[in-house]
């Protein structure tokens, strides 16, 4: 049977101020009937570009410059503009990267999703197409289509809009769908939703789908066949299952090794970053592009083209040392140039129990709305948002306390109220003995030498008018870390302890990839040489070759500077590699406290559990797992009574309707606050995988 979709040879430019930047170079892969096909590599890669090519939505000007892209018959390269729009939503859609900015905000759901069908004589405007978008909606999960039709986007959460994106590009019941990064910037819970509404509508409508992501757990996971990109050309191409068995390029084999596992204990080893950064597409480096970065390269490298070759049945590789590689498992192994990873030396930690570093008691923030001249007129009660609720934990000296939770569980209010950014409401946080809530200005400003911050957003967090040398000589300054003469030096000493170059120190934050600007946030952190830093999703926006960089990073300062850290994310698996113990989060509660190990082997909380299971595994053969909790979380201006988890928990009974659950803590530190933390005290596999009297359980959504 011939493959749904072709594409050979195709070239794609944008017309810059230095010349033309080819972004896809070369690019020939087939997409066969109801096959799942990913895209994956870092950004900038031309994954999106090759997608965007497809349908003639290349930006700036940009066009498809050389190959063929064959659908039905025909070269969807040389339509016209009218001819490719009967086909864009018909026979091939897509679903943008970002829901939020592809929505328009102005406008309803409703008429958002029913535009593509009007526009192509689906159904009529009025009733027709109003039916029709409520099947949609039905159909990707949305929940109470009817009361949700005629809301806006503002008023949906980030995955509900993802699941809009989604009905618009089913709407007009198109054959392939190309969906660009569809779980980016989602909780692992709603990623988790997303990826099985998406094979579960490729099943249902035999949909072909190419998946473009950045994330190998996402594409072990669904993916039959997977490409890897690199300064705009594929460089791999295989069966996932060969593919993650037996990588056959060395930038493959980099991305691997710089993945963290949520499913398997970490061994004390490093991970082994790609050094480098990718190539700039507008002067490549001659021959491999991937030459300046790999460990195999040789001068025969660096000159002449590299396609694609297939190296083992169905498996192409455009490396010519490719027979170099390890031909099972990760590329970390003792026949990998440079050897094994290099375990960490151990913190050294005193024997005898010393007093905590930081204890938080009860620390609560509440927010409080103002209510309009209306609202006070029919005294309506304020609105009030419990962002951290009675939260109480301690971190020792050299300890990594990893946070983590969905979106909207507190976890950055925490950070932010700890070093009092935000003022608690209530509670008590003493740091080396001394409670900072009782502290005036002069003394908190004293005391901020010690407690630092890492932004989530590194850009947005420095100042842009600011050079390096400008940015840190400040923060030594004012806080007189050093004499004057010696201000320059230590700013230099920074760079080089953070892995930057000294000629950086000239240069303005908008000159620096977005890994670097994050380095930078680390080392104006450094600067006022703190004991504790609250480090807040320093992660979230680099490549997973960064992302290694920088983990290995904060582990050499843990040990050189005997720092102590508060690390917040989403990640499990980045939880697991970094964290000595993890504290997890739910609607402003800690609901499981455990050292890192315990809590992976043992999750006693049904949303941890759920947490877990909804990880992305570098795993083929395990697939999708069955969802262990629905929904999403409710909304912290309208928490649930009791039990803040019952209305999506597999366990949940009358009690946890009515009465919230303490925080119990074990002898070995374990702490769960569920009434049924026995029942959940085994490995789960999915919701039913615990089976309660039906007369005690509380149906889902309740």
């Amino acid at each position: 049977m011939p493959p749904i979709l072709e594409i050979r040879n195709l070239t794609t430019t944008l017309p810059t101020r230095r010349g033309a930047l080819t972004v896809v170079d070369d690019v020939s892969f087939t997409l066969e009937a109801g096959e799942c096909f990913g895209l994956v590599g870092e950004s900038g890669s031309g994954k999106s570009m090759t997608c965007r090519s497809i349908l003639g939505l290349v930006p700036h000007v940009g066009r498809a410059t050389a190959g063929e892209i064959g659908y039905g018959g025909q070269n969807l390269r040389t339509l016209s503009e009218p001819e490719l729009n009967r086909i864009r939503g018909a026979d091939i859609a897509m679903i943008v990267q970002d829901a939020l900015t592809a929505l328009n905000p102005v406008r309803r759901i409703g008429e958002q999703i029913t535009e593509a069908m009007v526009d192509h004589g689906l159904v009529s405007r009025g009733a027709d197409a109003r039916q029709k978008a409520l099947e949609l909606m039905r159909k990707v999960g949305i929940p109470d289509p009817e009361a949700r039709l005629d809301d806006y986007p503002h008023q949906f959460s980030g995955g509900m809009c993802q699941r809009v994106v989604i009905a618009t590009a089913l709407a007009g019941s198109p054959r392939v769908l190309l969906a660009d990064e569809p779980t980016t910037a989602l909780d692992v819970t709603i990623q988790h939703q997303i990826l099985k509404l998406l094979s579960q509508l490729q099943s249902d409508l035999q949909l072909s789908l190419v998946l473009v992501t950045h994330d190998m757990g996402v594409v072990a996971q669904t993916c039959q066949r997977v490409a890897v990109m690199y300064g705009g050309q594929i460089v791999e191409l295989a069966e996932t299952k060969a593919l993650f068995r037996s990588p056959r390029h060395p930038y493959t084999a980099g991305l691997l090794d710089c993945v963290p596992r949520a499913d398997v204990a970490t061994d004390g080893g490093r991970l082994r970053p790609i050094q480098g950064i990718p190539p700039d597409l507008l002067a490549p480096p001659p021959g491999c592009r991937f030459a300046p970065r790999c460990r195999l390269a040789g001068p025969e490298c660096r000159s002449g083209a590299f396609p694609l070759r297939e190296v083992a049945p169905g498996h192409f590789s455009a490396c010519i040392k490719q027979g170099q590689l390890p031909h099972a498992g990760s590329a970390v192994s003792a026949s990998w140039p440079g050897g094994k990873a290099v375990a960490p030396a151990a913190v050294s930690v005193p024997e005898t129990r010393m007093a905590p570093l930081l204890e938080v008691r009860g620390l609560s923030k509440v927010y409080a709305g103002a209510n309009g001249l209306l609202d006070r007129l029919a005294r309506r009660p304020v609105t009030r948002l419990v962002a951290v609720n009675d939260v109480s934990f301690t971190v020792e000296a050299g300890e990594i306390l990893g946070v983590v939770g969905e979106s909207g569980s507190g976890k950055t209010t925490l950070g932010r109220t700890l070093l009092r950014l935000l003022e608690p409401t209530a509670g008590e946080v003493r740091y080396a003995g001394v409670d900072l809530l009782a502290l005036p200005s002069g003394g908190m400003r004293a005391a901020r030498r010690q407690l630092q911050m890492i932004f989530q957003d590194p850009y947005s967090s420095l100042n842009p008018r600011l050079t390096v040398r400008a940015m840190l000589s400040e923060a030594l300054r004012f806080h007189k870390v050093v004499p004057r003469a010696q201000v320059e030096p230590r700013v230099l000493e920074l760079l080089q302890l953070v892995g930057l170059p000294a000629d950086a120190i000239d240069r303005h934050p908008r000159h620096f990839s977005g890994g670097q600007r994050q380095r930078l946030g680390i080392a104006r952190a450094l600067a006022v040489e703190p004991k504790f830093i609250v480090a807040d999703e320093p992660l979230s926006a680099v490549d997973v070759s960064v992302q290694a960089q920088i983990m290995n990073l904060l582990l050499d300062l843990r040990e050189r500077l005997g720092l102590t850290l508060l690390f917040i994310t989403h990640d499990l698996s980045v939880v697991r590699y970094i964290s000595t113990r993890v504290a997890v989060m739910y609607l402003g509660r800690i609901v499981e406290i455990a050292p890192t190990d315990t809590l992976f082997r043992e999750a006693r909380h049904p949303y941890t559990q759920g947490l877990l299971l909804a990880a992305p595994r570098l795993d083929p053969e395990a697939g999708l797992p069955p969802p262990a909790m629905r929904g999403e979380p409710p909304s912290p201006l309208r928490p649930p009574g009791g039990c803040a988890f019952h209305a999506r928990c597999y366990l949940a009974t009358e009690i946890c309707r009515t009465s919230p659950p303490p925080l119990q803590h074990r002898s070995d530190g374990h702490g769960v606050a569920c009434h049924h933390h026995e029942k959940a005290a085994r490995p789960v596999t999915g919701p039913e995988i615990v089976h309660l009297n039906p007369a005690e359980r509380i149906p889902h959504g309740t």
